[in-house]
């Protein structure tokens, strides 16, 4: 029709049928360039479609850690030192190693996810998350699986300066806390594509992370320190339900079986309510029974921004969902300093 309508224009001179001719190839000649000119801006790897143009070595690295979800691994560090230096017990070095390892774990998981959901094909041009380095063709899948087993053996060595202080159980707690994080989206059984990510994170985000920082310091187990890893479990879960619930499209067709997928967007916005409130109840209840000083009631100085989290997942869907994952892991970071604070209040 296009062609048609620009015959129709063409000036008739002496030349006739020779200039119309040629005048038509010399536009189908411009416009198939223009196509392809198109076409390879929208290639993989090329900077164009939801992103901006390649970056730097640099920040495709820094990217490729997903700095904005290393919250989740800080914060059950950080609230593990509070209940240690609350009891009495805390111990520097210990300390700032769980938080490397966790940091490590982190950025190493996130790196496996990158490679494996790629291999799999959940990661696509369809995507309506951040970019993903492999998928836009920034690092090779060989570079990211390197870095990958790199980030974890780094992370094992942390690990071991632990096992040295507190004992062989943190080499058992390590070794699983790794394999889970390969595990979550590589092996013939992938955590996250059974619709197992939400009790992976749970677990591991929350009673793991808490519970084995706090014990490298104290060399034993508190029962304050289990119930207040469960707020930080469940603000990390309340992040993975923003990216399953803005992916379940898309992760239907890559074979991923997310409690989204499984269960329906309305399930997931009201687990998403469960996970952000749940945490403010844990910690009143504690509060009342005396298992909590009653200073930890800080942590309500963040409900605001819970109240207009769980507004905001209720009313946006698809792409308009990216900025949540931000606000999430923000409000689980935010959250877990106020109780840090109200744990330490009394010291100062």
């Amino acid at each position: 029709m296009t062609e048609g309508a620009t015959d129709t224009r063409l000036p008739t001179d002496t030349r006739g049928d020779t200039t119309r001719g040629d005048t038509t190839r010399s536009d189908a000649a411009r416009r198939d360039t223009t196509r392809s000119d198109a076409a390879r801006r929208a290639a993989p790897g090329n900077g164009a479609g939801n992103d901006d143009a390649r970056p730097g070595a640099v920040r495709t690295w820094l990217l490729a850690t997903r700095p904005a979800t290393l919250l989740a691994g800080v914060a059950p560090v950080l609230i593990g030192v509070a209940f240690a230096a609350h009891d009495g017990v805390f111990a520097l070095l210990p300390a700032l190693a769980a938080l490397v390892g966790s940091i490590l774990i982190q950025i190493g998981t996130n790196l496996a996810n990158d490679y494996f959901d790629f291999r799999k094909g959940a990661d696509t041009a369809d995507r309506l998350g951040p970019a993903r380095v492999t998928q836009r063709g920034w690092l090779t899948p060989r570079q990211v699986l390197t870095a990958t087993i790199l980030t974890f053996a780094l992370a094992f060595v942390a690990g071991l300066y632990l096992v040295a202080h507190a004992g062989w159980p943190l080499l058992v707690v390590g070794l699983v806390s790794i394999a889970c994080g390969i595990l979550y989206t590589g092996g013939p059984w992938p955590l996250g594509y059974l619709g197992l990510g939400d009790i992976f994170v749970l677990v591991f985000f929350g009673p793991v992370a808490v519970l084995g920082t706090y014990y490298v310091q104290a060399h034993t187990l508190s029962t304050p320190a289990f119930v207040g890893s469960l707020t930080v479990g469940l603000l990390s879960t309340a992040i993975l339900v923003v990216n399953n619930l803005r992916d379940r499209v898309t992760d239907v067709h890559a074979g991923k079986r997310t409690l989204a997928v499984r269960f329906g967007p309305g399930f997931a916005r009201a687990e998403y309510l469960v996970t952000v409130l749940a945490p403010y109840a844990i910690v009143a209840a504690s509060v009342a029974t005396g298992l909590f000083p009653t200073t930890t009631t800080l942590v309500v100085v963040t409900l605001p921004l819970a109240l207009k989290s769980i507004a905001a997942v209720n009313r946006r869907d698809g792409q308009a969902l990216n900025p949540m994952l931000g606000a999430t892991a923000r409000l689980t970071a935010l959250f877990a300093i106020a109780l840090c604070v109200g744990l330490l209040w009394q010291l100062g």
